[in-house]
């Protein structure tokens, strides 16, 4: 727990996500939408829509050419309850208390009885303290990344698609009979003697005053990658252009359970592989989207529709005070996510508003999310676009965020597009967007 939780925990699902080389929220990265209140699934460009709806890839316009893109990566983390300076805090609590318990001697405690016992009161007092503000806490992080080579012809339009999201959690769980015998040891200079000669004389030492501690940390994570050919076509329906797409892909899931005592608890232990499971599997997404007139787009996505569910590893752990041991587990769920969007666009301006119309899963032990976002485009140059959006969860669980960005694509070739985001309960992000169109 030494390191800084804020950054620790945007490093774990970035590299995860990275590690893997391929592609928040959303189950994609795609800058540009991102930045548009992470809508996409009627406004995406074609070079894009495999990323998020397949269909979009069959609206390429004739002089449209290969698009590449070479990646598309966002991060996002909430970090509510300021974690990142109350995690260093803790970590220097718990290493005074450690030394102070491991220094405790007989011959240190008849030197100086009152000096000894009031140091032994003071450190517990202090991790009773940061024990009792750190109970229940969490940060939570989200990245995503893809990559995307699209191919636009007028009988079958394809795409290849990598494609890759990750989410991560750190919670705690403070068993409140650790504050409680921390506190009785701050307020009863008979009872931290007690603790203290029975630490100097017995055969285990220090080991008599910890192992009554028992609050646990755990650290969950899942990246999901995929490995897809999206193919499409458009055709006319009673005179409305209406495109089809589908995008058949191989999905690899690893998921982490690192659970611990929450005095061991380092953030570089995320990745052993013993905290490890994984499972391969097949899995399809598949889209719609049609023209309304010459400005208005709709469109229909269902991504990930074989549903699957994946436990993580077991962990015990054993109560010292009990001598029980306790198995700690969870299950990461993928699930089909069906979304409905639909945008406004001209020359200059692009609006955009998309809702999902079912809740987006995760682990078991977290509540489900469903999102709603709106956002727009104002193209005032050829080579420059600016972008706002905003983005709710409206089951409640994940931060409402607001969106923005900016692209710039000089001589039409080299798209080079960012976006950040800020939100409730200290929600931060960021995401950039290279393309290349030939």
């Amino acid at each position: 727990m030494k390191k800084n939780l804020k950054f620790s925990v945007v490093a774990i699902a970035v590299s995860f996500v990275v590690a893997n080389q391929a592609g928040a929220a959303n189950t994609w990265a795609e800058a540009r939408n991102d930045a548009m209140g992470g809508t996409g699934v009627a406004s995406a460009n074609y070079g894009s829509g495999a990323l998020i709806n397949p269909a979009l890839l069959a609206k390429a316009k004739p002089e449209d050419d290969i698009t590449v893109i070479l990646p598309s990566v966002q991060a996002q983390i909430t970090d509510k309850d300021n974690l990142r300076d109350e995690i260093d805090n803790i970590s220097d609590k718990i290493d005074s208390y450690r030394d102070v318990v491991d220094n405790l001697t007989a011959a240190q405690f008849l030197a100086n009885p009152l000096g000894t016992i009031g140091q032994f009161q003071s450190a517990a007092k202090d991790l009773a303290d940061e024990l009792t503000f750190l109970n229940g806490k969490t940060a939570r992080a989200k990245a995503a990344a893809g990559i995307a080579v699209s191919i636009p012809n007028d009988v079958l339009s394809v795409a290849f698609v990598t494609k890759a999201y990750a989410h991560a959690i750190v919670s705690s769980s403070v068993d409140q009979q650790d504050i409680t015998y921390l506190r009785s040891i701050q307020n009863s200079t008979t009872v931290a003697a007690t603790e203290a000669l029975n630490a100097v004389v017995s055969p285990n030492g220090s080991n008599e005053i910890t192992k009554n501690l028992n609050s646990t940390a755990s650290g969950r994570a899942a990246v999901v990658s995929d490995y897809g050919v999206a193919v499409a076509r458009q055709f006319e329906v009673g005179g409305i252009p209406l495109s089809l797409g589908v995008t058949p892909k191989l999905q690899k899931t690893w998921v982490w359970n690192y659970t611990t005592s929450i005095y061991d608890y380092h953030s570089s232990e995320w990745s052993n592989s013993r905290y490890r499971t994984d499972d391969t599997g097949f899995n399809v997404d598949v889209g719609a989207a049609a023209d309304l007139g010459e400005n208005i787009s709709v469109g229909l996505t269902g991504t990930n529709l074989i549903s699957r569910d994946i436990d993580t590893k077991d962990v015990l752990i054993r109560n010292g005070r009990t001598g029980q041991t306790v198995n700690y587990k969870d299950t990461y769920q993928i699930s089909p996510v069906v979304t409905a969007g639909v945008s406004w666009h001209n020359d200059l301006v692009t609006l955009s508003a998309d809702g999902d119309l079912t809740e987006t899963k995760g682990f078991k032990s977290e509540k489900d999310s469903q999102y709603v976002g709106v956002g727009g485009e104002i193209r005032p140059l050829s080579w420059l676009a600016v972008r706002a959006g905003y983005r709710a969860d409206v089951k409640g669980d994940d931060k409402n965020v607001f969106t923005g960005g900016v692209g710039f694509a000089p001589f039409n070739r080299v798209h080079v597009d960012l976006m950040g985001l800020v939100g409730e309960d200290k929600t931060w992000g960021a995401g950039a967007q290279l393309s290349v169109t030939f």
